[in-house]
């Protein structure tokens, strides 16, 4: 049997020092992550975010993806944990409500060096590699740049009233319910969307939960991509430059224009990645990390992260 876990590498610069929180449980005596199984129809971000507020009572947004751990529980059962980084704010260390408890008995933040020593499982060190090497390449403070492809919507065939005003199925709706949850675990707090109905009714439950306006941008859809691309590459660079975490809804032709601009900001290695965006299903996103320690024109792609078109809890 697998077990689902996801969790964080919390971490901070303190007078110049890389510092990073471990978790000690007074059961076991033990230092590690904190991190925490998933839910029953939980998604793996939703869980790390949720897990990190629970064992430490820290607020966060999920940073770069630090890989997975997987080991043998003493029962036989494989344990499958996702990592992410996640850097931790003074704002979310003051409005803290962490109390010591049966599972936790302390937070506790130490440098790369004291924390290697401290960690009770061999396994937790390559996380914390990982999170070292990003750290020295100056690409660990990262913001997202989420690009949604908007939900399952009516066929071209069966809708006669022009592509702007195409709208969602009910499949497509329920997509759309069920994205603010898992869009928060990244804090988007900028929305742009094409303006046609398909991307505004997808995106407009996150919009709502966030209590931030669309902005409607025309370049974003599908017939000022295939008549002016020039101008969609444009504006997509400029979004990129910004020092924002932002999420931007559009339609599947108008991806490879974007995978063009994110070409010239990217390593070799994540090409294979950037050509998935251009198939990514209706509902589902990638999140792109961008590196901001470095001037905006020469901000680069840090990782890639998928996550596949979900439907409303019920």
């Amino acid at each position: 049997m697998r077990v689902l876990a996801a969790g964080a590498l919390l971490w901070r610069i303190e007078d110049d020092v890389l510092k990073v929180a471990l978790v000690h449980r007074g059961r076991y005596d033990d230092w590690s992550w904190p991190k925490g199984k998933v839910d029953p129809g939980e998604t793996l971000p939703e869980t790390a975010v949720r897990e990190i507020r629970e064992e430490t009572g820290l607020k966060v947004r999920l940073g770069v993806p630090l890989g997975i751990q997987r080991y043998k529980l003493s029962n036989k059962n494989q344990k499958v944990v996702y990592y992410w980084a996640a850097e931790v704010s003074d704002r979310a260390l003051q409005t803290s409500n962490f109390k010591p408890n049966e599972e936790v008995s302390g937070v506790h933040w130490f440098s790369a060096k004291e924390a290697k020593s401290k960690l009770s499982y061999t396994h937790d060190h390559e996380q914390l590699d990982l999170l070292l090497s990003l750290s020295q390449r100056k690409m660990l403070k990262t913001k997202p740049v989420v690009i949604l492809r908007h939900g399952k919507a009516r066929s071209r065939a069966t809708w006669k009233d022009g592509e702007a005003s195409r709208p969602l199925l009910s499949d497509g709706n329920a997509q759309a319910e069920a994205l603010p949850k898992m869009l928060k675990a990244f804090g988007a707090k900028t929305v742009f969307s094409s303006p046609w109905t398909r991307c505004l009714s997808t995106i407009a439950p996150y919009a709502q939960s966030t209590k931030v306006k669309v902005k409607t941008s025309p370049e974003f859809t599908e017939t000022a991509n295939e008549k002016k691309p020039a101008e969609t590459k444009f504006l997509f660079n400029n979004l990129i430059n910004l020092n924002k975490s932002i999420v931007i809804c559009t339609h599947r032709p108008v991806l490879p224009t974007m995978i063009e601009v994110l070409e010239a900001r990217s390593e070799k290695r994540l090409q294979t990645k950037l050509d998935n965006i251009a198939i990514l299903k209706p509902g589902a996103f990638a999140v792109i990390h961008m590196s901001v320690d470095t001037d905006p024109i020469l901000r680069r792609i840090v990782e890639i992260e998928f996550h596949a078109p979900l439907k409303a809890k019920k």
